[in-house]
């Protein structure tokens, strides 16, 4: 079981919304829009995602990253190195 398996309903609501945002971005261009009102939109886009990765990232340290740090072990390095690589994208990005 993944740490974001009690919350993957609301993922998925929110992956969906945010597959909306992204198709009313291109129907935008698609019409011309001013393109400071599609930069806006993009942002809201990008501001939603990180929501999700967030999400996810405290999910993966409070079940997957605990559960192996509790047992110990060449896994616990593993699962830290991990995460810390997923943070270091997440700011990078």
């Amino acid at each position: 079981m993944h740490g974001y398996t009690d919350n993957k309903d609301a993922h998925i609501k929110r992956m969906r919304r945010i597959e909306g945002q992204v198709r009313g971005i291109s129907k935008m261009i698609e019409s011309d829009k001013y393109c400071i009102d599609v930069l806006t939109q993009v942002s809201a886009v990008n501001k939603a995602l990180e929501a999700v990765a967030l999400g996810l990232l405290d999910e993966h340290l409070k079940h997957c990253v605990a559960d192996a740090v509790a047992e110990g072990g060449e896994l616990a390095d593993e699962k830290i190195e991990e995460a810390s690589a997923a943070i270091a994208r997440l700011v990078r990005s």
